[in-house]
């Protein structure tokens, strides 16, 4: 007999957190917001076709996974010092069902390439109270 850990509901929303943070603080980065539509219809990065069991270590694998691409993408310069672990993340989500079909090599051209930086996609720095 085999015992395995359900995954939390708090793992499951700290997993949805950052894929938010793809969509509000990196892809903004590195694409136009019609590209940023066009992910959003390609499903990248959706639960909805990943594949998880539902088990404490995939739970675990996906948010250090998801965390990880965060922090390489967030740096102000890419290098490809840190390709090796880019794609070894990006195997590791493939493999529990999280569509992110971007190579390294793609956002390192985005980088150098965008021109502009404003995005419907980023989160308002202020609110506007009524």
């Amino acid at each position: 007999m085999k015992i395995v850990f359900a995954s939390t509901p708090d793992q499951e929303e700290k997993i949805n957190e950052l894929v938010k943070r793809f969509y509000r603080d990196i892809f903004p980065m590195y694409f136009s917001d019609k590209d940023i539509k066009k992910f959003e219809a390609q499903n990248v990065l959706s639960n909805e076709t990943a594949q998880l069991d539902g088990t404490l270590k995939e739970a675990y694998h996906v948010i250090a996974s998801l965390q990880t691409l965060l922090s390489i993408l967030e740096s102000s310069i890419l290098t490809y010092d840190h390709q090796a672990l880019y794609e070894k993340n990006v195997e590791t989500l493939h493999e529990y069902g999280y569509n992110f079909p971007f190579s390294y090599d793609e956002f390192i051209y985005a980088k150098e390439n965008k021109t502009s930086f404003f995005s419907t996609y980023t989160q308002a720095a202020n609110q506007l109270l009524i």
